[in-house]
C-alpha cells in the first residue's frame, strides 16, 4: 500500500493548485483523476481572466477577489496569461440604470474603469456593432487553463506530488471517524490499489457528490451547463463584454488565433449532461450578433459544454442570481475530521480557493509553513507550452528541419513536438494516449476538427512503438468522438460537406463504425 499526506481527489486547476500549494509548504499529495488534466469545468470555460467588472452589479465579494487574483496571476504566471485588455459595451435596449451605475460600482469594487466614447470604442474593436451606446474600458485578460493547470502540477510534481490520470476513487475506508485508505482503479487496466491518507480533499467538480456518496454524505450541488462557441479566427483583440446584468451570450474572449463566444446557464440534471445542442448555438448566436454583427457570419469550428457546480443553490431557480464565489466545507461536523471538500468558484480564484484549503489542511495536521503561492513564480514547463496556440510552428520554424513530418497540418505540430509531450506524459495514460496528447497540444484544435491528423498521429504512435494491434483504432474512435460531440451543433453548409467526407473516410478507410470494443465517451 503507498501512502501520501494528503490525497487530492480531482485534478482540474483548483485540485492541482493546491497539489503546489502544498508542495510549496513541504506538505506530500498525490493527485487522482478519473480522466485527466482539467476535464471538468477547468477545461470547458471562456478561459477569461476576470478583472471583477463582471461583478460589481450583484456580487462585490466576487468582483474583489477577481481584482485580487487576477493581479497576482499576471504577476506570477504571465506565460499563461495573454494580457489583452477589455471592454464592457452596451447596445440600445440595454438596462440604461445598469449602465449608469456601473462606474460607480467599479470604483466601490476597486475595479479600474474607463469611460469611453462610442466612436473611440470602435477603433479600438472595429467588429463592435454601430448601435453600441455606451463603453467602459477595463482590464479583462485571457488565460490558458491547461498551461495553467499542467505547469501547477508540473511544479508540484517537482517538489515531490504524484499525479495518477485515468485513477478514479470507489472506495473510502473509515475508521473511528477518519478516513484512513482511499481504494483507487485505473479505468483503462481495471487495476486497484490502496493509498493510506492522512488528509482527502473532495475537488471532483460537480462530480463531488458522487464522492461524497462514497462515506453517506451529501452536498447541496445544483449542475449549471454552459455552453460555449469557438470561432475559426480571432475576432478582437480585446476581450468584449456585454454591460448588462448577467445572460447568456454576454461574453467574446480571444484565445490566441481563435475566440471563445458564450455563455448559457442551464439547469442539468447530472454531471455527465454537457453535450452542445444545436438550440443553444442558435440562441448565442441570435443574442450576440447585437453587440458584433459579424458573429451571425463568422464561421465556428466547435462547440463545447461543461457543468458548473453551484454550491447552496438547489432552492434557487436563477442559476445565474446564484454567487460564483467557492464554499471550503470541513466534514468534521458530519464525523469525519480529516475529510474537506472545496466547491464552486471560477477559474479567476483558483489560487486562492487551494491558498484557504491548504491553510486549514495545515492547521489539521499541525505542521507546513505559510503559503508561498501569493508570492512565488509559477514556472514554464515543457509539459505545458505546446497549449499555447503558434508555439509549435513556431519551433518548427525555428528548427527549418523541412524533412520533418507535420503530424497536424491545421496547427503545425510536427513530429518532435509529438516526441517531447509523450516523453514528458503521465505513464497511466497508457489506453487513452490520442486524448492525452490532444490534451497537451493543439492537435485537433483546428479546422479539421482531428479528422485528418488523428490518423497520422496514430500511425506515427505505431511507428514509435506507442500503439500496437488494434489499440490505434481504438484510440482513433474515441478521440473523434470526442471532438464530434461538439462539431455537431455547429455543422451546416460547407461544413456539413466536410463532415461527410471525414465520415466516409474514417468508415470506408477504418471501418471505425465498426469497432465495438472501445469504451464510447460521446
Amino acid at each position: 500500500m503507498s501512502a501520501t499526506t494528503v490525497l487530492i481527489i480531482g485534478a482540474g486547476v483548483t485540485g492541482t493548485g493546491l497539489a503546489r500549494d502544498l508542495a510549496l509548504r513541504g506538505i506530500s499529495s498525490i493527485v487522482v483523476d478519473k480522466t485527466d488534466i482539467n476535464a471538468g469545468a477547468s477545461g470547458g470555460n471562456h478561459g477569461l481572466l476576470h478583472s471583477g467588472a463582471r461583478y460589481v452589479g450583484g456580487d462585490v465579494m466576487a468582483a474583489v477577489e477577481c481584482r485580487e487574483e487576477g493581479g497576482i496571476l499576471k504577476n506570477l504566471a504571465p506565460h499563461c496569461i495573454e494580457d489583452t485588455g477589455g471592454l464592457f459595451v452596451a447596445v440600445a435596449g440595454d438596462d440604461e440604470r445598469y449602465v449608469a451605475d456601473f462606474a460607480l460600482n467599479c470604483r466601490k469594487a476597486g475595479v479600474p474603469c474607463r469611460e469611453v466614447d462610442a466612436g473611440t470604442a470602435r477603433e479600438m474593436e472595429p467588429v463592435l456593432s454601430d448601435g453600441i451606446i455606451a463603453a467602459f474600458e477595463v482590464p479583462d485578460a485571457s488565460v490558458d487553463p491547461f498551461r495553467l493547470s499542467l505547469d501547477n502540477m508540473a511544479h508540484a510534481e517537482q517538489l515531490g506530488a504524484r499525479f495518477m490520470p485515468m485513477t478514479r476513487v470507489v472506495a473510502l475506508r473509515v475508521a473511528k471517524g477518519r478516513i484512513v485508505s482511499v481504494q483507487v482503479q485505473h479505468v483503462v487496466t481495471g487495476e486497484v490499489a490502496d493509498i493510506k491518507v492522512e488528509q482527502v480533499v473532495n475537488a471532483a467538480g460537480a462530480w463531488a457528490g458522487e464522492i461524497l456518496a462514497l462515506v453517506g454524505r451529501e452536498i447541496d450541488l445544483v449542475f449549471s451547463k454552459g455552453t460555449l462557441l469557438v470561432t475559426s479566427d480571432r475576432i478582437s483583440r480585446r476581450v468584449i463584454n456585454r454591460l448588462r446584468p448577467a445572460a447568456d451570450s454576454d461574453i467574446l474572449v480571444p484565445g490566441g488565433t481563435v475566440s471563445i463566444l458564450g455563455t448559457t446557464s442551464l439547469r442539468a440534471a447530472h454531471p455527465e449532461d454537457f453535450r452542445p445542442t444545436v438550440a443553444e448555438v442558435d440562441a448565442i448566436i441570435d443574442d450576440a450578433k447585437a453587440m458584433i454583427p459579424v458573429l451571425d457570419t463568422t464561421r465556428y469550428i466547435r462547440a463545447y459544454a461543461r457543468i458548473r457546480p453551484l454550491f447552496g443553490s438547489s432552492s434557487n431557480q436563477d442559476d445565474r442570481g446564484v454567487s460564483r464565489g467557492f464554499a471550503l466545507l470541513d466534514h468534521e461536523a458530519q464525523g469525519l475530521d480529516n475529510f474537506l471538500t472545496i466547491t464552486g468558484g471560477k477559474l479567476s480564484t483558483f489560487r486562492l480557493m487551494a491558498e484557504k484549503t491548504a491553510d486549514l489542511l495545515c492547521a489539521k495536521l499541525g505542521r507546513g509553513g505559510p503559503c508561498q503561492t501569493r508570492n512565488v513564480a509559477l514556472p514554464s514547463f515543457s509539459s505545458g507550452k505546446w497549449t499555447e496556440p503558434g508555439s509549435a510552428p513556431r519551433e518548427w520554424m525555428r528548427r527549418k528541419d523541412t524533412d520533418e513530418k507535420v503530424i497536424c497540418e491545421c496547427e503545425i505540430v510536427p513530429q518532435s513536438v509529438i516526441d517531447e509531450i509523450l516523453a514528458g506524459m503521465p505513464a497511466a495514460s497508457s489506453g487513452t494516449t490520442l486524448l492525452s496528447v490532444g490534451l497537451r497540444s493543439r492537435v485537433g484544435k483546428g479546422p479539421c476538427q482531428g479528422g485528418f491528423c488523428a490518423i497520422r498521429l496514430s500511425g506515427y504512435l505505431y511507428d514509435r512503438g506507442v500503439l500496437a494491434r488494434d489499440q490505434g483504432l481504438e484510440e482513433m474512435r474515441a478521440f473523434l468522438e470526442e471532438r464530434w460531440r461538439g462539431i455537431r451543433p455547429i455543422v451546416w453548409g460547407y461544413q456539413e460537406i466536410q463532415a461527410e467526407f471525414q465520415e466516409a473516410l474514417h468508415c470506408g478507410l477504418l471501418d471505425l463504425e465498426l469497432n465495438t470494443n472501445t469504451a464510447g465517451r460521446g
